[in-house]
Parts: C-alpha cells; structure tokens; sequence
C-alpha cells in the first residue's frame, strides 16, 4: 500500500469571536484498508468515502459515547451502504450494489430511499433518526437531517478523491451554537468562506493550511485532533454466534450436506468455516458462548 501523506485525524475548532462550531477530517489509510479485499466500483468508493467523512463528522458532532451506524439503502443501483462506528472513531463499512450501477446524484443511485442514523450510546437508551434522501448529494441530506431533527443551522462539505494506489476522503462541517441571535450572522459569514474551499484542498492541504486559508481573520481555535482507524470487529466467536440463529437440526443437516458450514463477514470478507465437531461446541455453549442446549440431541 501507498504510504498516505497525513495521518487520519478528525480535527474539532472553534472561533474566538463566533459562536460556531467547526470540524475538519481527513482520512487515507482507513478508508484504503476498508476497500482493500472488495472489488468496488468508482462510484461505490466514492459514496462510501463520502459515508466515511460524515459518520466521522456525526460522531464528533453528536457527542455521545458508544456505537453510531449511518445507513443509506432504496431501490436503487446502490440499494445499501453503511459505515458503522463509535466515538473513538473506529470505523467499518461496506456496499451492495448492481453490477451495471453509474455514476449519479444520491438519488440517481439509491432510487427511492432513506439515511438511517443509528446510535447506541453505553449503558443507555438506543437512538434512531430517519432522513430522507430528497437531495442530489450526501452532504445536503446530512444538512437536512440537522435542520429537521436538531433545528441546528448545519453546512457540510464532503469530497473523495479514489484511484488504484491510495484513496482519501476529507470533510468538513460548520454549526451554529445555540446561543445568540448573533450566531446566525456569524455563521453567514463563515459558511461564505467555507463555500471557497476546493476539493484539492480539502484532501490535500495540511488541516492548518486548511484553517489558515479560510479563516485567517477570524482566529480559530483547534483542539487536540481524534485518530480514526479501521477494525472490522468479527471474530470467529462472533461468527460462529451467527449459526445459533438456526435451529440445530437445520445447522446439523448443512454440515452433513457440504460438508462444513462457511460464513464470510461481509465487511473485510474473511471466511469462517465450522466442521461437525465446531456446531456441536457450539450449541453445547462448549466455545464460550451461552446458550440453551436443551434441543440438542
């Protein structure tokens, strides 16, 4: 793999004499090793980096602690794509897709369809938001989803730059602070310097540059940036948990028939395989997970 030319980092600013908030992230290595074992088409690249940004963006902006899953899905080309997460910003995604999709607006590619956000915050109540995706890109179903659910005056911009060697993505987000009237007029003023911002540099500037470059008369100040990395999160344990959802007749019939019963994780597609010897351990709970073995002949 190419080595990137910055570290995958989510940076959070603010503004001395505004009351908005903003976030910047560039990301390389993770989304590389995210589309490593998959076969995705440009498109597809495209619109799960542009996934990747905002899920890293939405976990900042969110605050909470424990897991978020951003989704989209329709009855389009891309009929499914989501990014799953949690706030130390470790991330996993994947996409189905057809074969002949093409290059398109969000619509033109998820059909008639939705943006699910998830978030399951540790030790407390699981959140779901649902977003319509009514807009030709990513980035303004997001600022939709705010502007309805949060009533926050939210901007983003998003930008993917995929190719064989290295693929990057690069977001940034500004959000008004709940505070004064002043809030709107400040934020006016620095969407319309944000809105300035190309592609190029959002993906390739130093995230300094990038400040410098926008807001050199308004003073922001950064915070300590958050690495982002990539773990798929599967195990064996995990998968093999997955047969229990059969009956143990059934699990029993697929070994004698093939012989094993093979499950490849949809995410970094390792295969798991599980002999005779492996369904019986794990229904009998042998394996270190729980379960009731009272069906079991």
């Amino acid at each position: 793999m190419t080595e990137s030319k910055k570290a995958d980092l989510l940076h959070r600013y603010l503004f001395e004499d505004h009351h908005v908030r903003g976030e910047l992230v560039q990301i390389s290595d993770a989304f590389s090793e995210m589309l490593k074992n998959h076969n995705y088409p440009n498109v597809v690249k495209r619109i799960l980096g542009e996934l990747l940004s905002a899920t890293s963006l939405l976990t900042a902006t969110l605050k909470f602690e424990g897991d978020i899953s951003v989704q989209i899905q329709g009855d389009g080309p891309l009929s499914y794509a989501v990014v799953n997460g949690d706030h130390n910003q470790t991330m996993r995604a994947v996409a189905k897709y057809a074969e002949d999709i093409q290059e398109g607006t969000v619509q033109d590619l998820i059909g008639s369809g939705f943006m699910v956000i998830t978030i399951a915050p540790e030790g407390g109540e699981r959140y779901q938001g649902v977003a319509a995706l009514d807009k030709p890109t990513l980035a303004e179903c997001i600022e939709e989803y705010f502007e309805t659910s949060e009533q926050l005056k939210t901007r983003v911009w998003l930008a993917t730059d995929v190719n064989d060697q290295q693929c990057s993505t690069a977001g940034m987000l500004l959000q008004v602070l709940p505070v004064e009237e002043k809030a709107k007029q400040d934020f006016v003023h620095l969407e319309a310097l944000t809105n300035t911002i190309t592609d190029k540099e959002l993906l390739e500037l130093d995230p300094e540059q990038v400040l410098i470059r926008l807001y050199h008369e308004d003073n922001p100040q950064m915070f300590q940036p958050q690495p982002i990395s990539y773990n798929c999160g599967c195990s064996r344990e995990k998968t093999g948990n997955a047969i229990l959802k059969l009956a143990y007749d059934d699990a029993k019939a697929l070994v004698e028939e093939r012989g094993n019963i093979e499950i490849t994780c949809q995410f970094c597609l390792t295969q798991y395989e599980f002999d005779e010897i492996d369904v019986e351990a794990i229904f009998r709970g042998t394996n270190g997970l729980e379960n009731d073995t009272d069906n079991v002949n």
